[in-house]
């Protein structure tokens, strides 16, 4: 039996209420309301413990940048490039990420509340000792990411591709993996208890534990 389709909020967006920041220049501490960054370019920038409530990032480019300690509150972020931005020990609630980049990003310690991942290359990704409820991850690609020490309640991968994945102490159980793509992830086997996966996978999973299927 298919199980039930997981909902989450999505961010609360008014468009003809945000208001169109140019070249801003993010400091620490700063705090930001509804508005919207459309085609700027951030690269290299370090602030600490910035906030953005009802916020539109939009084809912007952020990569290598830092934001530890970042809140993120009913933000999308649509087409933007955030290769190796460290997001690590941020508070991400009702936020969705579309077809972003995401290749080497850093959400570790982070805090994700109602967030979806939809159609993003997070190649290379960590998030190590992440505490994730109400997430959706689909059509996205994880390859070698770093999924180690977190806390998967209601997290759903749909779709995604999961090839060289590290699952270290994170329990899957009740996670379905059975609509992902993979040749082999790194995960020990009393984190696999519970957790659901399809009839071929199951092929997989014994040649990486050293078994013999006999047909």
């Amino acid at each position: 039996m298919k199980q039930p389709t997981l909902k989450i909020e999505a961010p609360k967006l008014l468009p003809n209420e945000l208001t169109i920041f140019d070249q801003p220049d993010i400091q620490t501490s700063d705090s930001y309301d509804r508005g919207i960054f459309q085609d700027v370019v951030l690269e290299q920038q370090r602030a600490e413990k910035v906030s953005f409530d009802h916020f539109h990032f939009k084809n912007a480019t952020l990569t290598g940048s830092a934001f530890p300690g970042i809140e993120l509150t009913d933000v999308v972020f649509e087409k933007c490039d955030l290769s190796n931005v460290d997001f690590s020990n941020a508070i991400i609630h009702r936020t969705t990420f579309t077809e972003c980049k995401l290749v080497g990003s850093l959400f570790t310690d982070a805090t994700l509340r109602n967030v979806r991942f939809d159609r993003c290359l997070a190649d290379y990704a960590s998030f190590g000792f992440a505490d994730m409820k109400q997430v959706i991850l689909e059509d996205s690609s994880l390859y070698k990411a770093d999924i180690i020490e977190c806390k998967l309640q209601k997290t759903e991968l749909r779709r995604c591709k999961i090839d060289q994945a590290y699952f270290s102490n994170t329990k899957l159980e009740g996670i379905d993996l059975s609509e992902c793509e993979f040749n082999g992830i790194s995960v020990a086997v009393e984190d696999l208890k519970g957790c659901i996966i399809s009839r071929e996978q199951a092929y997989v999973f014994a040649n990486l534990f050293g078994l013999i299927v006999k047909d």
